[in-house]
């Protein structure tokens, strides 16, 4: 096992064999420390979740607080997020309470309780500069998606769209739901029209919904996860902000285009 010096409270380190035992190993230091193969696998793309890994909150229990529903949703998504319900089931039941709401509190939500979490910015930046392609991919929806996919800078971005009528949320999600098969699709799907290989793409996502993109990625990385997210991913950011997903990738940070 090759050991990099610890740089802003993360190191990676390069193992050849026992790579369990590494893990284990490393989620026990006091500071993020990620155990990869080596050699380490090139990445050509990047797949992540928006609320609560790429942004730090959940727009839904944002925009239920609005509503004067924000507990009621708040816990669950909670639930939803550890895996505890059926998340499709559970995004129905969350936005039939938000029936009756201005569309217009969207803009507003945005505006005053979506902030983009540390290190967002830097990590996409740089990444496109070395020529990886990223897709942001949300159970959440595209009024907030799409302006967050821009600010950061990803290359394409899917969600859900709320159902509208007569300037007011009708209670419902369009159908099909983006859900976690969902998101392990468009990381199939994408890697498939890029022609690379799955080995060569990397996930990122904090929650149950997550699981799958995480497993089925060449790298999954968990971002202040829950525990069945964490323990599904091969490597876990518990302490430092996103651009801890470039120390585990090797990238200097002499290399870093910062936001």
């Amino acid at each position: 096992m090759r050991e990099r010096h610890a740089r802003d409270g993360a190191t990676d380190l390069l193992c050849a064999g026992a790579p369990a035992l590494a893990r284990a190993a490393a989620d026990t230091l006091p500071f993020d420390a990620f155990v990869l193969p080596w050699p380490r696998p090139e990445v050509r793309l990047m797949i992540a979740d928006m609320d609560s890994t790429m942004i730090t909150v959940e727009c839904i229990d944002e925009l239920a607080d609005y509503a004067g529903v924000k507990p009621a949703v708040a816990e669950i998504t909670e639930r939803a997020m550890r895996g505890e319900l059926d998340f499709e089931g559970a995004l129905r039941a969350r936005v039939a309470l938000l029936a009756g709401l201005p569309e217009t509190v969207l803009a507003r939500c945005q505006a005053e309780r979506v902030r983009l979490t540390p290190g967002a910015v830097t990590l996409v930046r740089t990444l496109a500069a070395r020529g990886v392609r990223t897709l942001l991919v949300s159970g959440g929806f595209t009024a907030f998606a799409e302006p967050v996919a821009a600010a950061i800078g990803f290359d394409g971005v899917r969600a859900n769209r709320l159902g509208i009528a007569d300037g007011v949320l009708d209670g419902r999600v369009e159908e099909p739901i983006l859900g976690a098969a969902a998101k392990r699709t468009a990381l199939i799907e994408t890697a498939a029209a890029m022609r690379i290989d799955l080995r060569e793409t990397v996930a990122i996502g904090d929650g149950a919904n997550d699981i799958p993109m995480l497993e089925t990625a060449g790298i999954g990385i968990a971002y202040h996860a829950k525990p069945r997210a964490a323990a599904a991913a091969d490597l876990a950011v518990r302490f430092g902000d996103l651009t801890a997903v470039l120390h585990a990738l090797g990238i200097d940070r002499r290399e870093w285009h910062v936001g």
